[in-house]
């Protein structure tokens, strides 16, 4: 295996393409998995060497939330992304961030299109979500018009600078769309919960593709053991709450008593919900419940 200079090496300055004129790429890092390892033995002491090796370690802290040491190592990222997906970003305030000025230079000439295939329709029970695709004829005349507007707000852009307006004022109209430019500093720690977020399936696809490309392009090889507990235990795993796990024994002594085995039915699921649920014909705290126990196989998927 490669030691981590020669990874941190062929990774610096490598763009990873995202959506049609986005990057990521490395900067710099301090530290590697051994940094974190290193930190929390500062806690424990040396001997704590005899019972753990790095890697139980790592996924021990991990598990247990015990998230001091990952903060002692960073990553500085460059990325290229859109405006209105920069705007979810910046929201994320526990990294240092130094963004391309638009009053000192003039914007990048590039703002994200849409193919016609990839419009999407407003989901029915999410009110910040998308649901399923737009026909291609609509998408197709969607993207003829974002087109339009792209080239009319830049041509509009440019003739104001030429007439000797000033850039801070001249970018005001320019789109979301418009690609900007930023240095990302930001330590493991904070990392994970940012990838934790926008890598789920109900974070929006655009800024999905980001968190995506830095976690498994740029995170994983530089912190391989760190990565494998993130995805055994934040990407993978499921928490129980206290009235979920109430539903669970409720669920399985029902069954006991009818002599039923998994997957049980999701009739069984809603006479066995907690109280606080049962009045509520719009749930999403019951919905969660019961989209864990499909995914650990234990009720039917409808």
């Amino acid at each position: 295996m490669p030691s981590n200079s020669v990874i941190v090496d062929e990774l610096r300055w490598k763009k990873f393409p995202v959506l049609d004129d986005g990057f990521v790429c490395l900067v710099d890092v301090m530290g590697d998995d051994s940094s974190i390892v290193q930190a929390a033995r500062v806690s424990y002491g040396e001997g704590t060497k005899k019972v753990s090796d790095d890697r139980t370690l790592i996924r021990y802290l991990l598990r247990h939330r015990h998230t001091t040491p990952f903060e002692m190592a960073e990553i500085k990222i460059l990325v290229r992304v859109p405006m209105d997906c920069w705007r979810q970003w910046i929201r994320h305030r526990m990294a240092n961030v130094n963004e391309y000025s638009t009053r000192y230079s003039v914007a990048i000439d590039s703002a994200q299109s849409t193919p016609p295939d990839a419009w999407r329709s407003q989901a029915d029970q999410n009110r910040q979500g998308s649901g399923a695709a737009l026909p291609i004829d609509i998408g197709t005349q969607l993207t003829a018009d974002e087109q339009h507007l792209h080239d009319e707000t830049r041509r509009i852009y440019e003739a104001r600078l030429a007439a000797g307006v000033a850039r801070e004022q001249a970018r005001k109209d320019l789109p979301l769309a418009t690609y900007t430019e930023a240095y990302w500093k930001v330590d493991i720690h904070n990392l994970l919960h940012f990838l934790a977020l926008r890598m789920d399936p109900h974070a929006q696809e655009e800024i999905r593709l980001y968190a995506t490309t830095i976690g498994r392009e740029i995170v994983r090889p530089l912190f391989p053991v760190v990565w494998e507990a993130f995805e055994d235990y934040r990407m993978g795993g499921s928490s129980l709450s206290r009235l979920e796990q109430g539903v669970i024994r409720r669920l399985l002594e029902r069954a006991s008593a009818a002599g039923a085995a998994p997957p049980y039915s999701v009739e069984d699921f809603m006479a066995v919900q907690d109280d606080t649920w049962r009045d509520l014909n719009r749930c999403r705290e019951r919905d969660e419940c019961r989209d864990k126990l499909i995914r650990l196989g234990m009720v039917k998927e409808e």
